[in-house]
């Protein structure tokens, strides 16, 4: 019987296949299609990502570096509050090419992945998990003393172990312009309700142009009119979901959930592709597959790690639906050089932070 079956082969998915199988567990990965495909994810992330991919990924991988953000409380001509570094604040990745990259890696460790394969059935009990899937030779029955769930927003396996979901789920549209761009600044417009709207330029790749919002609102519409504003027409368009909020456990008897299916995601952009690494190796420090009991220490474990970072995170986003003269005000106050980190908002309250608004 195999120690871990990971449902999903994302950036958490394959982290901890990968990690899983450095430490001697058997480990058996389904991914639905094929790796990295279809996107539904910005390729922007923190420079934090690079120790988290194999050495020499990063030149093949990376698209541009961005040393700050224009946010605008309108559309394209409207005023920008620059906020920026002297280095690189974050980069744009090849975001397919990272899932793929990852899921070589957890190969080369020993992980068995297996693509075109739908898990369509799940259930645990007190000495394993059943997992049922479909693939190009039929449905068949795997058994493991684990099943990890890194599947994603509408996680197949939170919903079969009947686990509780995130507190809330965004709508998010992502359009490519194939204009080449090597400006290090993203925007950034407020005036889309209960999120934001972004433009990114990806070097020799292009534009990434995205907006995401909440229940009941029409992104379509809004993103039609955030690209006509910019003058573009975009292609190779995709949506997807972005899960906002963890639920009061990820665990079950035999069973954890990683990534977007944790929703260990950052409230204020919606990202979660470190969190959900960080995750999965907190998952294979702490959980021993022969003890149930040992999910417990991961649900600690991770929660020390990041709730801090994910609660701040929650307060910055309420920031986006402020009155307008707070919002201006508060541009206009806090807007220049900046020593804060993306993907840990305890860092507004850093020295670096403090150093940089009395150096102005």
């Amino acid at each position: 019987m195999r120690d871990f079956l990971v449902v999903g082969a994302g950036p958490a998915g394959s982290r901890f296949a990968r990690r899983a199988a450095e430490a001697g567990h058997e480990v058996l990965v389904f991914e639905q299609g094929t790796v990295g495909e279809p996107l539904a994810c910005s390729g922007h992330v923190s420079t934090d990502l690079w120790p988290f991919v194999p050495d020499g990924a990063r030149e093949d991988l990376l698209q541009n570096e961005v040393v700050g953000a224009r946010f605008h409380l309108g559309g394209a001509d409207s005023r920008p509050y620059p906020f920026y570094k002297d280095d690189p604040v974050s980069n744009v990745i090849d975001r397919v090419g990272l899932d793929r990259v990852l899921a070589e890696a957890a190969r080369d460790a020993g992980a068995d992945v297996r693509e075109s394969h739908t898990v369509v059935g799940v259930a645990e009990d007190r000495d394993g998990v059943d997992v049922e899937v479909r693939g190009p030779d039929g449905v068949e029955t795997h058994r493991a003393r684990m099943v990890v769930g890194a599947d994603g927003p509408t996680s197949r396996v939170r919903r079969e172990l009947g686990l509780p979901g995130p507190s809330e789920t965004l709508h998010g549209v992502l359009g490519f312009a194939a204009e080449p761009d090597h400006d290090d600044f993203v925007d950034v417009h407020l005036d889309v309700p209960g999120f934001f709207a972004w433009r990114i330029p990806r070097g020799d790749a292009g534009v990434e142009y995205g907006l995401a919002a909440g229940p009941g609102a029409d992104v379509r519409a809004r993103f039609e009119t955030l690209t006509a504003d910019y003058g573009v027409a975009t292609t190779e368009r995709c949506s997807g979901l972005i899960p906002i909020g963890p639920a009061s456990r990820v665990t079950g008897r035999r069973s954890l959930l990683l990534g977007d299916a944790a929703a260990q995601t950052k409230p204020f952009t919606g990202g979660g592709i470190r969190y959900g690494m960080l995750a999965a190796d907190h998952a294979v420090a702490h959980v021993d597959p022969t003890d149930p009991g040992t999910l417990g220490d991961y649900e600690r474990a991770w929660r020390d790690d990041l709730r801090r970072e994910i609660r701040l995170g929650g307060l910055v986003r309420r920031a986006y639906d402020l009155p307008r003269p707070l919002q201006r005000a508060g541009l206009w106050l806090f807007s220049g050089e900046i020593g804060v980190h993306m993907d840990r908002p305890t860092s507004l309250f850093s020295r670096e932070q403090v150093r940089a608004l009395l150096g102005r």
